[in-house]
């Protein structure tokens, strides 16, 4: 069992506490989801650096069970929205609308003005709606009618898509890829994990029921944002910074890409490995926490060379040869 939160009702203020409390919520998602401990470990590292997350896998391995889950152990506002083709931009942002009482028009906000928005099925809509996303991950702010208006914080985008079904899917465009900080991709479970998660149903563990399974609230907007400033803490030495960029150039150079990752994604890497680092309990990066975190957060923003596809060359395969192959500082 992790440690839980001070017993005295007091908020965690100390490092140990705030892993604790994290810890916690770990815990309290395990009730409901099984065996997909690194998609929450993920989910809740974008959490502490502000990232969005992109969760592919194939139907039914839990991915809106895990982020609605993950919501119900944060005491934030959480709203979903289901992409589909005819859905409009207007129904993500929010639009004008006619106030008959006053006889003027109103901005009536949509579901991105929430903390953390569980976008399913996200490659489902034409691109129109799915640019109407760009301002609000990147700037965290939607612009209308001439008037900017922020959104809360903490914010977070928490998209699924199904890697098989082709029909009726609109690709993401790069833009919008580059704007998620890790893809993490949802495995059926392994054999004693799937055998569990039946044990559960046959039960009667109800998905649609948190409530019943016993899954509760754990931190807050408060929490977060001290757990946020302690993970920002974590220290990186020069040749650290030096072992990232090396990296990132061999992406560009290596044969099989024809897209390496940009300035961005090196950003976002450490970023990820200084909240993954914060989390194991050290106070400065390695290049292990580096190496631990390359996969989620690169794997969606390179591209492949058409000869590499059609040899069956895959995205992570390349990216573990170039960590092989770029010198590890001592």
């Amino acid at each position: 069992m992790t440690d839980a939160i001070p017993a005295t009702g007091e908020q965690p203020t100390t490092d140990d506490e705030l892993r604790a409390a994290l810890n916690r919520v770990r815990t309290e998602v395990g009730k409901a989801v099984v065996g997909q401990d690194g998609a929450v470990t993920g989910l809740i590292i974008a959490l502490l650096v502000r990232g969005h997350v992109l969760l592919e896998g194939v139907p039914g391995v839990a991915k809106t069970l895990l982020v609605r889950t993950l919501s119900r152990t944060l005491r934030l506002d959480t709203r979903r929205l289901q992409f589909t083709p005819d859905l409009m931009p207007g129904d993500v942002t929010g639009s004008l609308a006619y106030d008959p009482r006053t006889g003027e028009f109103a901005f009536r906000e949509g579901p991105v003005f929430t903390n953390i928005l569980l976008a399913d099925e996200i490659n489902r809509t034409p691109p129109k709606t799915q640019s109407a996303l760009l301002e609000a991950m990147e700037e965290r702010q939607v612009s209308a009618d001439g008037v900017t208006r922020p959104l809360p914080d903490p914010f977070m985008v928490a998209a699924t898509q199904n890697p098989i079904e082709y029909e009726g899917t609109y690709a993401l465009p790069e833009a919008q890829l580059d704007r998620f900080l890790m893809k993490l991709v949802l495995d059926v479970p392994e054999r004693d994990a799937e055998v569990a998660l039946v044990r559960r149903h046959a039960d009667g563990f109800d998905p649609h029921d948190l409530a019943a399974a016993g899954v509760t609230p754990v931190l807050g907007a408060d929490e977060l944002a001290a757990a946020r400033a302690a993970a920002a803490s974590v220290r990186v030495a020069d040749d650290v910074l030096a072992y990232v960029v090396d990296l990132a150039r061999a992406t560009r150079r290596s044969p099989s890409m024809r897209l390496g990752v940009s300035p961005r994604a090196t950003t976002a890497l450490i970023a990820a490995a200084k909240a993954w680092a914060w989390l194991t309990g050290y106070d400065s990066l390695t290049p292990d926490h580096v190496q631990a975190m390359l996969l989620p957060v690169w794997r969606h923003r390179v591209q492949l060379r058409p000869e590499a596809e059609l040899e069956g060359v895959a995205v992570d395969a390349v990216l573990r040869s170039i960590m092989q192959q770029v010198q590890v500082p001592l």
